[in-house]
């Protein structure tokens, strides 16, 4: 049996499928270690994950000049707390994206699709 090759877009799929709401108070814990990476609003989550899964350094360090991913602060952690807050979230070993979302009942689209 031939290996699957792993493409761009099978890779995204499969991102796309391990993204998830989550609480804050969930992800707390990993904040903690310093494993806990904010994504701009209006970027895509899954594309952002993408290029950290292929280790694409330019992108991210496009992203990380422009405001667009950077660690989790202690202030947005507080705010987040005290809000109760929902985020997207997906993991790219070893960090965790996070993305601030409206956590409601019932099924919502996902980021990349959304």
């Amino acid at each position: 049996m031939e290996p699957i090759e792993v493409t761009d877009e099978l890779q995204r799929v499969k991102l796309n499928q391990e993204t998830a709401k989550i609480h804050w108070t969930e992800l707390q814990r990993f904040f903690a270690k310093g494993a806990v990476l904010w994504v701009r609003p209006g970027l895509d989550l899954v594309e952002i994950a993408l290029a950290m899964a292929k280790d694409d350094a330019g992108t991210i360090a496009a992203e990380r000049a422009a405001g667009g991913v950077a660690p989790v602060t202690d202030q947005q952690a507080r705010d987040w707390l005290a809000a109760d807050a929902c985020l997207w979230a997906v993991v790219v070993r070893p960090w965790i994206l996070a993305q601030e979302a409206e956590c409601t009942s019932g099924s919502t689209p996902t980021p990349a699709h959304g």
